[in-house]
């Protein structure tokens, strides 16, 4: 994979600003520094390696050579996209998940809140992070890691959560690059819809443990249990627990699993 491959691949995209990296620290905190510098809105940045890649709760690995697809979008929301600025992130797993089945004939499920799994392992981590000057939001930005071949799996004794490769759940290999332009189609696509009730209904038609029994896992909290019954417009978790008492969880610092699945060392997210 190198820059006039990406290029070439995304020509029909309206993809005008794009940095490829064939090695990078992290392409979220490159796109961060270009938001900073006056990055456009919708540009992208691209690379083969990563020396510190980032997940969600600040977890940190390395992206290996020609393994895994890791690229960053820049956001900058519209006034009518501010309230829903927290679903830029499951709008990019929906993405996700859509490019594997329209392309593949896979099955992704999205895992509350954003990322996506192929037979209850995970294939793809997204990370959405801001960046502000005083009081005024400078942009989103949002992370995806997809682990396409073997080689972006993790050894088993580092995860926290099953994981799996796109190569491994469809038996076939994957050009990197063909992934990467259904998976702008889709975001591209899906930004337009953000606000309509279209949204919603993709992202829980596809959501992992709902109408099951599940556990989300806070820091500092007691875990809770309950069935996972959906999520709100605003994209909290909605959970019916023991009692006939629904709580609505806000997506941050938690970890959600079937409440059956016994906890693994969490470095199965893919990073950004």
């Amino acid at each position: 994979m190198n820059e006039p491959t990406q290029r070439r691949a995304l020509a029909s995209l309206p993809v005008h600003n794009l940095r490829f990296f064939e090695q990078i620290d992290s392409t979220n905190a490159e796109a961060l520094r270009w938001l900073e510098s006056g990055a456009p809105d919708g540009a992208v940045v691209v690379a083969d390696a990563q020396t510190a890649g980032r997940g969600r709760l600040d977890r940190r690995w390395v992206t290996r050579a020609g393994s895994a697809l890791a690229f960053s979008v820049i956001y900058h929301p519209s006034p009518s996209e501010l309230d829903r600025a927290g679903l830029f992130s499951p709008l990019r797993a929906l993405a996700v998940a859509q490019a594997l089945e329209v392309g593949y004939g896979l099955q992704p499920q999205v895992k509350w809140p954003n990322d996506v799994l192929l037979d209850d392992r995970k294939v793809c981590g997204v990370l959405a992070e801001t960046a502000w000057m005083g009081q005024r939001l400078l942009g989103v930005v949002v992370g995806i890691g997809i682990n396409v071949q073997r080689g972006a799996v993790p050894a088993p004794e580092e995860l926290l959560f099953p994981a799996v490769s796109v190569e491994e759940a469809l038996g076939a290999s994957v050009a990197r690059e063909d992934l990467l332009r259904s998976s702008l189609a889709f975001l591209f696509a899906w930004r337009e819809r953000l606000s309509s009730p279209h949204f919603l209904q993709a992202w829980e038609g596809r959501l992992a443990y709902r109408g099951q029994q599940a556990q989300v896992e806070s820091a500092g909290t007691e875990p809770l249990s309950g069935i996972l019954l959906g999520i709100t417009p605003e994209g909290d978790l909605r959970l019916s627990l023991p009692s006939g008492k629904e709580v609505r969880i806000h997506a941050g610092d938690v970890r959600l699993r079937p409440a059956e699945t016994k906890s693994v060392n969490h470095l199965g997210e893919t990073s950004c």
